[in-house]
């Protein structure tokens, strides 16, 4: 809104030259996402707790710790993610982006969603809210309908294509098939990222993480130097995105502020499903599905580990892993909260030096 106010006047007042430089309004709007964060932050969680005086439901069967160490902390933290996220993108975006719209629609429709979600939760004093197969089908609408919105706004050439990590100048088109594709790496990625969500700053650390890289790779498919120079696939405009990456890594850090162990303040549905649709829609969108995977190798790991586990345990009547997902089966070995999120930032951020080596490997 800033850039599509004010650079209409740059002739006038050459210092708003500035505003052109998408550098700059990606540091801008992390900065303003970071503030908003820190002064909603505690009125937030006030509100929260007034009208959630037990907090978010814990599991029965968890680990037994839970129900002493987390019980009364309240949900729907992801609201304070969304609102700074959005204000910030809204100020310093190009909002004649096509792209920019295309990630706020799924990340504020799947946070409705996963609002929805955590009051029926709230109200039913149970972890179990809305069904699984309820959620799918409208997580697989809305991410129909921005598939379709973000493709159609991509060169021709690239439209449904499908793009390999390490070949380069290589392509599959897969044509329509291409917007069950991106359905599938949208809601998988909102759905992992919900999944990893059960410990203190757990699942926001790595989404951090995961947006850092890829506003780089944001950064250098939008650029057709860079484009050229790396040998991918230049999508003109997608380097809008940085702004919209930017303001999610200061929605992020502000909401760990308060996520940071002993949380006071869950994410629940409401942020999770939110933001890992928004990465999804990103990896899409930078047609770097694949390097998607990679980078946020430890939500497909968590997401992988319940699989296997719901698979053989119906096939068997056994389990694979002591609970899933499997950051509560290195909690039931006795492993510390802090050192399995610990570990597991180290992990995210190994596999994000590895997805941004794709661009150089070809």
């Amino acid at each position: 809104m800033l850039y599509n106010f004010f650079y209409s006047y740059v002739e006038l007042f050459s210092a708003l030259n500035i505003l052109r430089y998408i550098t700059f309004r990606t540091g801008a709007a992390l900065l303003t996402a970071l503030i908003i964060s820190f002064i909603l932050g505690n009125p937030l969680i006030q509100w929260l707790k007034s009208k959630q005086a037990e907090g978010q439901p814990i599991r029965a069967d968890g680990p037994e710790s839970h129900l002493l160490t987390k019980k009364g902390t309240p949900t729907m933290g992801g609201v304070l993610i969304l609102f700074s996220l959005t204000v910030s993108t809204i100020l310093w975006a190009d909002l004649t982006n096509h792209y920019i719209w295309a990630v706020l629609l799924v990340t504020l429709a799947y946070g409705a969603l996963g609002a929805y979600d955590d009051f029926l939760k709230l109200t039913k004093r149970t972890h179990h809210g809305l069904s699984g197969r309820l959620k799918l089908l409208f997580q697989s609408l809305i991410g129909g309908l921005t598939v379709w919105y973000a493709t159609d706004a991509v060169p021709h050439e690239l439209s449904y294509a499908l793009t390999i990590p390490f070949i380069k100048d290589f392509f599959f088109n897969l044509g329509l098939f291409y917007i069950p594709w991106g359905v599938f790496v949208i809601v998988g990625a909102s759905n992992a990222v919900n999944l990893t969500d059960g410990l203190d700053g757990l699942a926001i650390g790595p989404v951090i993480i995961a947006s850092a890289t890829f506003l780089i790779i944001s950064y250098l498919v939008g650029n057709t130097v860079f484009a050229h120079y790396l040998q991918i696939n230049y999508v003109a405009h997608v380097g809008e995105l940085c702004v919209f990456l930017s303001a999610l890594i200061g929605a992020g850090l502000g909401f760990l502020w308060f996520n940071a162990p002993p949380a006071r303040i869950f994410m629940g549905d409401t942020g999770s499903l939110a933001v890992g649709g928004a990465l999804g829609c990103v990896g899409v969108i930078t047609k770097h599905e694949f390097v998607l995977a990679i980078v946020g190798g430890l939500f497909v790991l968590e997401a992988v580990s319940v699989i296997l586990q719901v698979g053989y345990f119906k096939m068997t009547r056994k389990r694979i892993f002591l609970m899933a997902p499997i950051h509560h089966h290195f909690e039931k070995k006795g492993w510390a909260e802090s050192t399995i999120v610990i570990r597991f930032w180290i992990i995210a951020s190994i596999l994000a030096l590895i997805g941004l080596s794709t661009l150089k490997i070809r």
